[in-house]
């Protein structure tokens, strides 16, 4: 928000221009396709840059045995489950930035992004950016012995069977949740906010 980048999720926003008139379909599309496609890229650098820092082998590999967990939970989810929290997620994402442009200084735009953004995070609601980087970390260290060891000390035996990339991570998951992130942003919040506010009636 502060220094101008561009995040799939928040730019779902723009849609409440689309309802004025003020850019095309075409133009949402292609900005929300080049967001997803530059975010895309920069988790998968993320997943690089994590896994030759060695960080997950902190406290004898249970930091990579929290992102094995955690990754393996998310692909088993239904469709359902992972539309739903990936709505209430980009609600909230959506949310903030809107708080964000009544802020009038860098201070109020970080105090206005905390309290949702926390929210999110704190209720385990999904968003497609962060699932980027962690699912294709999580399937990455689930071939590490010590990883997986960690794995049964704290979780037992896990299946892991569908902690793939292309069924897993592309399809049980970014798939369903990306749907659940643009409904999210772009109905509940900024066709809400189009109707209530931008919206002309019909003489």
């Amino acid at each position: 928000v502060i220094t101008g980048a561009e995040l799939f999720t928040g730019n779902c926003l723009i849609a409440m221009s689309f309802f004025a008139g003020k850019i095309t379909s075409g133009d949402l599309t292609r900005n929300l396709i080049i967001a997803f496609i530059g975010n895309f890229l920069g988790a998968l650098s993320i997943v690089f840059w994590i896994y030759i820092s060695a960080q997950w082998t902190s406290s004898n590999y249970l930091l990579g045995a929290k992102i094995v967990i955690a990754a393996n939970e998310k692909v088993n989810m239904s469709f359902g489950v992972a539309f739903a929290r990936g709505v209430l997620c980009n609600s909230l994402v959506c949310l903030a930035i809107w708080l964000c442009y009544s802020a009038r200084n860098n201070l109020d735009k970080v105090l206005s992004l905390l309290w949702p953004i926390s929210c999110l995070i704190a209720c385990g609601f999904e968003h497609c950016v962060v699932n980027m980087w962690l699912i294709p970390m999580g399937i990455i260290l689930k071939g590490n012995r010590f990883v997986m060891a960690a794995v049964e000390r704290v979780n037992g035996e896990a299946d892991i069977a569908n902690l793939t990339f292309a069924k897993g991570f592309l399809v049980y998951n970014l798939f369903p949740v990306v749907l659940g992130n643009l409904f999210g942003g772009i109905v509940l919040v900024a066709g809400i906010y189009w109707f209530v506010f931008l919206r002309i009636p019909k003489k």
